[in-house]
């Protein structure tokens, strides 16, 4: 086996392990480990269509990572200014609580922000929760897509 196939599979992989750990870059790293067999292949493998398939696929998967959250709280009723508030209060809470410091103040930052909008407990723990699952749920189309990458590299390189 060739040092390149073996070099993308590796990051094919960090990808997938990737994808459910926060603040790792999942489906760039799926990307990268494509681009890089592609580039030592001579730009043979895979062809153009899958390269641009793959690149479809891996850069859904980043928006879907990126605005996940704020997206499904938007579709719960919370407005821009609160889906601003909770991306902005949510990164220094990964950092000092983990995963579930992530879920919880984009899911409590959603909920005080409407609240305090509306007067609603009900509508700021309804956009709460729709932000609660919007996050979970990027996690969980991260993992399927970079798994999905990976097999399917697979089918097309070997």
């Amino acid at each position: 086996m060739d040092i390149f196939f073996l070099a993308a599979v590796a990051l094919l992989l960090a990808g997938v392990v990737g994808s459910v750990v926060p603040v790792a870059p999942g489906a760039g790293l799926s990307l990268a480990g494509i681009y890089l067999y592609w580039w030592s292949s001579g730009y043979a493998v895979p062809g153009l269509a899958a390269l641009a398939a793959f690149t479809l696929v891996g850069l859904a998967a980043i928006v879907a990572d990126q605005f996940g959250g704020a997206l499904a709280a938007n579709a719960g009723g919370a407005s821009a200014k609160t889906t601003l508030l909770a991306s902005v209060v949510s990164i220094p809470l990964l950092f000092v609580a983990g995963p579930v410091g992530l879920v919880l103040g984009i899911a409590g930052t959603v909920f005080v922000a409407e609240f305090y909008r509306t007067q609603s407990a009900g509508r700021g723990a309804r956009a709460a929760a729709f932000a609660a699952v919007g996050v979970l749920g990027s996690a969980v189309v991260q993992l399927i897509v970079t798994l999905s990458l990976l097999v399917g590299f697979a089918f097309v390189a070997v």
